[in-house]
């Protein structure tokens, strides 16, 4: 009986010590688990962030959607986290590896916190990035490229302007601290036991790594197989139904990644034969023989924001016939201009409407001068009629550098520069941007009465933008309108006016032909301003004092059209490269305009918009009729084929002459 009892007893213990060494095993097993499981629980975490950021930018920037459906919500989340994915994973190569690097001197608590610093912090840059673009995108109308550090590499006031942005927007500001704090309290440490279990640890944490490669490699990427080429920004149109939708699939980390270093100029394969191409579009401008050559002054001005929605004299059936404006003194000029129906413009940014307006270049993929492309030989304006003997010079009242307007100025045949520097007066300064604009549009009036005739200048004006502050006596002065720029804009016209009385009096003034025009829209508050068309509506002016140029024409003009129209008025009688129409010169039915739209092309000719996303035709609108652009006629009209065949030939055109330095024509 002792014996039973003993052999019970040994054998029960041999059993406890069995059990607790399973246990032990499944215990040291889940530590060695714990590590990579930490970096699956810690990525879920960035995802979860980045798609309340997508919920966060649909909701703030909603007035762009206004027809969104929840079923296509989702399908453009689908689409967002093959974005989203390749940005996170970009974002925490280093993370995955000091993680998951099989070395067991790194389950150490400083060398933990380290990685958890690291993965804390980057994290919280990206999120901050996506949220940036929640306000940003009011302004650009697409995500931020690796071109926005070049694009304000010389502005000294961009602490300011945040600073600003922080407090007008608190709530994103709230959001994205409780998004980085998030990050910092639920950060998964691993807790890992590595005493008596140094095989499998190695095994284990080798085997996490290599089977997380190829995981992010894939994710990178954006697919798996060896057809799949890494996606890029343009692959975002696939889940949208108007290009604008590409912001919310896409995100700004990922934009940045994919644009850094990238050349922005590929050239398609549309046209074999470049004499066929050239039957169908050439941007070279050869004058007839017998032009002759008028001395007049030329003037122009580029407004900054000044959308065509704000000017009430080109929308009169706006608000069913009650919408008066922002502009009473453009309105009053408009009534002895020539303006046009349908007017764009080339971009959506300021650094865009330079090119397009004194230069004739459409801004295509990327800004112009941000590319390899703006050291080529250039045309413009200034050049040409420098040739000619004029007096050249340009105006822009904020830092001499700002926005690389100097450069490009100087490049375009402006040699001549007055900035804030040359105003010389900081008491009239905005205190973000520039000079006050009826500060500096006096100054510009009376610098120009200076200039020996004839003379060719041009003014960027600054006050009409974010943060859309006018000066204090002007506050009862002008109102606030339904959004914050109205004001702005009533400031700025009244700017004009004032210039205008003072350019009156000047004896160059009747002998000059004035061009007005906006580099790009702003704030809307209409429908018919917030589709892929209305977010280019802006003014085509020409102005002449002596009533030569009057009327309104019911067809297109854009931006491009500036510089072969004045160099046609004023007849220069040298051939030129100009993307643009001779508006004076070219039939109605001829005229087009063409703008880049988040990856998309869009061609305006006729009574149609043409979308095209460099492979095919996604979209086709009676743009005239169909205002908010719901009824896509694509596949539907015979017009369809030459127009796509046009467009073809004006990218083809473009690309070949950007790489190829031919934006000159060689006298």
């Amino acid at each position: 009986m002792i014996y039973s009892h003993c052999f019970i007893a040994t054998f029960a213990l041999k059993i406890n010590i069995t059990l607790s060494q399973s246990v032990m095993n499944t215990s040291r097993f889940k530590s060695l688990l714990s590590g990579p499981l930490s970096v699956v629980v810690n990525l879920l975490m960035v995802f979860v962030c980045f798609m309340l950021c997508r919920v966060l930018f649909i909701a703030v920037n909603s007035s762009y959607y206004p027809e969104l459906t929840f079923a296509h919500c989702l399908e453009m989340f689908r689409g967002g986290l093959v974005f989203d994915t390749s940005a996170i994973f970009y974002t925490n190569i280093l993370y995955l590896v000091l993680a998951l690097f099989p070395l067991h001197y790194k389950e150490h608590p400083i060398y933990q916190t380290i990685v958890k610093w690291i993965f804390v912090v980057s994290n919280t840059l990206i999120i901050w990035m996506n949220l940036g673009d929640t306000v940003y995108f009011q302004y650009s109308g697409r995500r931020t490229t690796a071109s926005v550090f070049s694009q304000f590499a010389n502005e000294d006031n961009l602490l300011s302007i945040f600073g600003v942005e922080m407090v007008r927007h608190w709530y994103l500001v709230l959001i994205g601290l409780l998004f980085a704090y998030a990050l910092y309290k639920f950060y998964r440490t691993p807790r890992i036991e590595t005493r008596h279990s140094l095989l499998p640890y190695y095994i284990t944490y080798l085997v996490a790594l290599l089977m997380c490669v190829p995981i992010f490699i894939f994710g990178m990427r954006g697919g798996i197989g060896r057809d799949v080429r890494p996606i890029t920004i343009s692959n975002a149109n696939q889940y949208v139904n108007r290009p604008t939708e590409t912001a919310i699939v896409l995100n700004t980390p990922f934009s940045i990644y994919r644009t850094f270093g990238k050349k922005p100029f590929k050239v398609p394969a549309y046209f074999e034969d470049e004499a066929i191409m050239e039957a169908i579009y050439s941007p070279v401008h050869t004058p007839a023989d017998s032009v002759a050559f008028r001395n007049k002054n030329v003037v122009v001005l580029v407004l900054e924001s000044f959308g065509k929605e704000y000017i009430g004299e080109l929308n009169k059936d706006l608000d069913h016939g009650t919408y008066k404006g922002y502009t009473p003194f453009l309105d009053s000029l408009i009534n002895h201009s020539l303006t046009f129906e349908y007017s764009f413009a080339n971009g959506q940014q300021s650094i865009d409407g330079l090119p397009s307006v004194l230069s004739s270049i459409p801004r295509f993929i990327e800004p112009f001068f941000l590319t390899p492309a703006s050291l080529n030989k250039l045309s413009g304006i200034g050049s040409e009629l420098k040739s000619k003997g004029y007096h050249t010079a340009f105006f822009h009242g904020a830092n001499n550098g700002s926005m690389g307007f100097q450069a490009y100025a100087r490049a375009v045949g402006y040699p001549e520069y007055y900035g804030r520097e040359d105003y010389n007066n900081d008491a009239d300064f905005d205190g973000k941007w520039a000079i006050w604009d009826e500060e500096f549009l006096q100054f510009f009036a009376d610098k120009i009465s200076t200039f020996p005739e004839p003379f060719s200048v041009g003014i960027f004006t600054a006050s009409s933008h974010h943060p859309f502050n006018i000066p204090a006596r002007y506050k009862d002065v002008f109102a606030e309108g339904p959004l914050e720029i109205h004001k702005c804009v009533l400031y700025s016209d009244n700017a004009l006016r004032r210039f205008f009385d003072t350019a009156s009096r000047q004896p160059w003034f009747n002998n000059t032909l004035f061009v007005i025009t906006a580099d790009h829209t702003n704030q809307s508050n209409h429908a018919e301003y917030l589709t892929d068309a209305g977010r280019y509506a802006v003014p085509v002016i020409f102005y002449t004092p002596d009533g030569d140029l009057q009327g309104r024409e019911q067809t297109i003009a854009q931006q491009i059209d500036i510089m072969p129209t004045v160099l046609g008025y004023l007849g220069c009688d040298r051939p030129y490269v100009a993307f643009g129409n001779d508006l004076l010169n070219t039939p109605a039915n001829q005229r087009f305009a063409v703008n880049h739209n988040n990856g998309i092309y869009q061609y305006f000719k006729g009574d149609y918009m043409l979308q095209f996303d460099g492979d095919k035709v996604i979209a086709v609108y009676d743009f005239k009729k169909d205002r908010l652009l719901k009824n896509n006629l694509v596949g539907t009209l015979p017009q369809q084929a030459q127009l796509e065949r046009e467009l073809k030939a004006i990218i083809q055109q473009y690309m070949e002459r950007m790489n190829g330095d031919k934006l000159t024509v060689e006298k």
